[in-house]
């Protein structure tokens, strides 16, 4: 099973994206860490099942093959402050989501259903569908 945390995991433009992410971020004296970033099917079926048919709370509604994890795309993230993840500081995740948005990436805190304050994506337009069939994000 591999659910990474390495930038390297990502697609080249997205990486470049999130370290760009992370700069910014620190410009604006928010220090974040990269909490995800590829994860393969095993992985993705073992996170959906959590909440379901394995204890915990429920953390995803994607299957495997319906998150842009899976194809490279996706990172999540969380904002730390003296060391310590700050998971409901609704107020830094709105910034920091703000600095995803203007690198051309897509904030998951701007979703109607299933809010996601970590998580970003780039797609470069492409559905899910188009990348289980194979097609990828075209290179910078």
């Amino acid at each position: 099973m591999i659910n990474s945390r390495e930038l390297e995991q990502l697609h080249p433009f997205v990486e470049i994206k999130c370290r760009k992410f992370i700069e910014l971020c620190r410009n604006n004296k928010i220090d974040v860490i990269i909490t995800s970033t590829y994860r393969d099917f095993e992985s993705q079926t073992a996170l959906y099942a959590q909440g379901r048919t394995k204890p915990g709370k429920i953390i995803t509604n994607a299957k495997a093959g319906q998150s842009f994890h899976n194809f490279r795309c996706a990172f999540d993230f969380v904002p730390v402050r003296d060391g310590k993840a700050q998971w409901n500081d609704l107020k830094t995740f709105q910034i920091c989501g703000e600095i995803a948005e203007s690198l051309g990436l897509e904030w998951a805190g701007r979703w109607k259903k299933f809010k996601e304050m970590a998580h970003c994506q780039y797609t470069g337009g492409l559905s899910l569908a188009d990348l289980r069939a194979g097609k990828i994000i075209p290179k910078i």
